[in-house]
């Protein structure tokens, strides 16, 4: 342990300090060979080959992420022993078998009790509906929309032990008992998600609240500018069948203002969400789930002239042999009360696929998955008196906690996201084959991203060297706005410790750690030419920058609005149990003849939601101990270098300036992607937030 406070790179360290620098990270790295404890300081690399259990059975093998046939990142080694049907297959975590996680990371107290108060929430409130033996939970299908309104009501009396008679004929174990006096009696009300709480609840999404939530929702990270129409497929067209779209121009032409594809194209009119590729590949297993049913989508949207997107086209594609109608297929806004409803369920199902593709991609994949080898690697060769790994603490933390406890009860095989995405036994293997084929860390800054997309375009004249196509996309403006902040304190941090490309080069801890991020921590891809290179300060610059909004603002953006967004599954689905029916289908008679209910019968079923929304709720809580963008603890650490403390300062400064930027923008009238009738500020990137769900505050890591 160092008592010190003062920062040193490895050639300027003290030589009474020297020796015990190099011995505490020869400490940090362990032996591989070793087994660990809780009370272990050993951080080192694994693939993920903790996912399956196949001691319980064929349905729940998994294959092993990271290698050459399944590229991932890697995580932390936890060394538990093999399973006994395979060698290479790491044994789930168990009472006599617990997560392992260097204490260094692991959860304070504070956010451990928050945590487990959370879980026990989340377990009541799934039991509300028995409890009240208003609804049924049996796995049939939702009946009326009151059902689902019937959660966000009050839903039990304040609870007295042995007062009540409905809770002592229901004979309830003690712990149960136990669960609810410590929980407190809000854990039997549902907070109305912001979608319900601003607006009528509403059967179905309206067109343009889907346009406004693919800016400002809880994904606006797969929203691109559509470039070439009709879009064209990747995959490989002997394996996946022809690369062309179903869609035509004369099913968009109406909704263009008299401009043919091509203008609109030109006039930066026309955006889309492309799931095509990302799902075509696994749809075959997928659908034959029993009670899980998908499309690979294409949405084409609009923009409208107030600013906002409209959707105009949906295309709804099948593998090539599928047996449930044709491979393509295109819905668009109806005209009468049959495509209706055909339109709402197209939508649904588009829903569905942006819910996947925001858990498994934008929010594990890019940050939780994809920046743990780079935190591993900062304690195995970063000392704690090197300036780098103090700029980079608290943005580390509890993320490997974190990520540990989503491998044991969320991406584990039956887990939590197999359980209630569309993705099923196939989720992490969807997030494997985006990584391999689209993940980039040269792509993952804010103004990277948004060229990439086709959101932006360079501009030196306007702020941020950025032109929005999008003037009023809420998630880049305030995004824009957080990623300046950070840069320009990174660049005073870097230019004060490294104002000559020479110090880079000489820094061996600084080389080491950049080095083992990417040649074992993202071993699969680590030939990849788009690395950048260690070589210069603006490329550290670039380095940490893209870290640290990551682990801060891009992570509050994709995860505090969980609930908020997601909590009405009606608008929301995770997944749907019936496909959009064809005129030859069976059961389209049905359809016709009370196509609300065949709506309601392809939604998830109570029981399967009530769980759901608890996680969600769980997952988009701010803890007490939450330490937010722009607000440190560890000043002190720089007490020798007065200017880094400045620099601190007036980034902090920065952060609450950003703050009262964006409530001005949420009450602009002009800007009716976050403000008007019914419409939810957009307040993700609110800096600071008190603790509870409230839809806003940048943590300054990956928490929950």
């Amino acid at each position: 342990m160092f008592w010190i406070g003062q920062v040193y790179l490895p050639n300027d360290t003290p030589l009474g300090l020297k020796r015990l620098r190099e011995k505490e990270l020869k400490q940090l790295r362990g032996n591989s060979d070793d087994s660990r404890t809780t009370s272990d300081r050993i951080y080192d690399y694994d693939v993920y080959n903790d996912l399956g259990n196949p001691d319980k059975g064929d349905e729940f093998v998994r294959p092993i992420l990271g290698n050459q046939s399944q590229p991932y990142p890697r995580r932390c080694r936890s060394k538990r022993p093999p399973t006994n049907s395979d060698v290479n297959v790491e044994s789930p975590v168990s009472k006599y078998m617990p997560k392992y996680v260097p204490r260094d990371e692991a959860f304070g107290d504070l956010k451990a009790k928050a945590i487990t108060e959370g879980k026990w929430k989340a377990m009541l409130r799934s039991l509300v509906p028995t409890l009240k033996q208003k609804v049924a939970i049996n796995g049939e299908a939702i009946k009326s929309f009151s059902d689902i309104t019937e959660l966000y009501k009050e839903s039990l009396p304040p609870f007295e032990e042995g007062s009540d008679e409905c809770w002592e004929k229901g004979g309830l174990p003690k712990l149960l008992n136990k669960m609810i006096k410590e929980c407190g009696q809000d854990v039997f009300k549902f907070d109305s998600p912001k979608l319900i709480s601003r607006d009528i609840p509403s059967c179905c999404l309206r067109d343009d609240e889907l346009g406004r939530l693919t800016l400002a929702g809880m994904n606006p990270l797969s929203i691109e500018r559509l470039k070439v129409f009709p879009p064209v497929s990747n995959l490989d067209p002997s394996i996946y069948g022809p690369q062309d779209s179903a869609l035509k121009e004369e099913q968009i032409r109406c909704h263009l203002n008299g401009m043919s594809v091509q203008q609109a194209i030109e006039e930066n009119k026309l955006f889309i969400l492309d799931y095509h590729d990302v799902y075509l590949p696994f749809l075959d297993r997928i659908n034959a789930h029993p009670t899980k049913k998908a499309y690979a989508t294409r949405t084409i949207f609009v923009l409208t002239d107030m600013g906002s997107l409209k959707p105009i086209a949906i295309e709804l594609s099948l593998p090539e042999k599928n047996r449930n109608g044709p491979p393509k297929r295109v819905v668009t806004p109806p005209v009468d009360a049959t495509t209706c409803w055909l339109w709402q369920l197209g939508k649904a199902h588009v829903c569905s696929n942006d819910a996947g593709a925001h858990q498994l991609i934008h929010h594990w994949l890019r940050t939780h998955a994809c920046l743990e080898p780079f935190i591993i690697a900062a304690h195995r060769q970063l000392s704690v008196m090197h300036p780098i790994y103090k700029l980079l603490h608290c943005h580390m933390r509890y993320t490997m906690d974190v990520n540990a406890l989503g491998r044991q009860l969320l991406l584990n095989a039956g887990g939590i996201i197999e359980s209630h995405f569309f993705t099923a036994g196939c989720s992490m293997e969807v997030s494997a084959s985006v990584y391999q084929n689209w993940w980039r860390f040269d792509m993952e800054s804010l103004p990277a991203d948004l060229i990439r997309r086709g959101m932006a375009v360079p501009d030196a004249t306007k702020p941020h060297g950025l032109k929005l196509l999008i003037e009023d996309y809420p998630y880049a403006t305030d995004g824009l706005l957080i990623w300046s902040a950070i840069e320009q304190l990174v660049q005073a941090y870097v230019h004060y410790y490294y104002p000559e490309a020479n110090i880079i080069e000489s820094d061996s801890e600084l080389n080491a750690w950049y080095h083992e991020s990417i040649n074992i921590g993202h071993a699969d891809i680590r030939h990849a030419s788009w690395w950048l290179k260690l070589s210069t300060p603006n490329n550290l610059i670039s380095i940490l920058t893209t870290i640290i909004w990551l682990a801060s603002a891009h992570h509050a953006a994709v995860n505090f609005g969980m609930y908020p967004y997601g909590g009405y599954f009606p608008v929301r689905p995770p997944f749907m149990r019936r496909l959009v029916p064809n005129e030859h289908d069976p059961d389209y008679t049905t359809f016709l003849a009370d196509p609300e209910g065949y709506f309601l019968a392809s939604l998830p079923c109570l029981d399967q939601m009530l769980h759901y929304i608890s996680v969600l709720h769980l997952l988009s809580t701010h803890s007490a101990d939450e330490e937010y963008l722009g607000d440190r603890k560890d000043l002190s650490a720089w007490a020798g270098d007065p200017e880094i403390v400045e620099a601190f300062y007036k980034f902090s400064m920065e952060m609450k300036k950003i703050g009262k930027e964006i409530e001005k923008r949420n009450g602009d009238p002009n800007l009716r992607n976050r403000c008007g009738a019914g419409i939810s500020p957009y307040e993700l990137l609110l800096p600071s937030s008190g603790p509870g769900v409230t839809c806003r505050g940048v943590p300054n890591s990956i928490s929950i």
